[in-house]
């Protein structure tokens, strides 16, 4: 394998990504962008799912939600956790308020899909096929972890680009490589812990 065919095997790896399906549910890790939860909004109303379960209480390095990242002049309101975030941002995007699911306690991704597990068992949702939207560089291994704790759905990546990295541009700035580099470190480092001999 030449270095060219690395980075392309790295990049299929780490830019996950699916064409949409009929699914059960949407699912929306938390963050502080709106890109992802305006992207599930429009599967929403384009009749692939009867559900979006955004998730997520705010960042756990930082103690508190990071805040809204863009679109500020949209989505302007006071939001204590990413979920009241994310629900804002679906319901102005045409969600109604009972299509929406909640879990506001997760704060990183692999609690994303530890509680949205544990939310959709209460609600007796039978998960046989997702969708998730998450970033684009964050694609793989948002589902791995929703995987991990779905391991009977099939689980469609639909990711949104809010900060401008994706396949085809993340080498030609530093910001893009240092993404995409610090997941693929991310995805060895946490599943290896996770996961010991079980990942071979």
């Amino acid at each position: 394998m030449d270095y060219s065919e690395f980075l392309r095997t790295a990049e299929d790896f780490v830019f996950a990504e699916d064409q949409p399906e009929k699914a059960d549910i949407i699912f929306v890790p938390g963050n502080g962008f709106p890109q992802m939860a305006e992207r599930a909004a429009q599967l929403y109303k384009e009749g692939y799912a009867p559900y979006i379960l955004p998730s997520g209480r705010y960042s756990i390095t930082l103690g508190k939600f990071v805040g809204v990242q863009s679109h500020q002049e949209i989505y302007d309101g006071e939001y204590e956790t990413e979920w009241e975030f994310l629900k804002s941002v679906l319901m102005k995007n045409g969600v109604p308020e009972e299509a929406i699911l909640r879990e506001d306690q997760a704060t990183f991704t692999y609690e994303n899909a530890i509680y949205s597990r544990q939310v959709t068992d209460r609600a007796g949702i039978q998960v046989n096929k997702a969708i998730l939207c998450c970033k684009t560089y964050h694609a793989r291994r948002s589902l791995m972890y929703y995987q991990i704790l779905y391991p009977e759905a099939k689980i469609l990546v639909c990711p949104a680009c809010p900060d401008g990295i994706t396949r085809e541009n993340w080498r030609e700035t530093e910001v893009g490589v240092e993404a995409v580099t610090g997941e693929i470190d991310r995805i060895v480092k946490q599943f290896c812990l996770m996961l010991g001999d079980k990942g071979r």
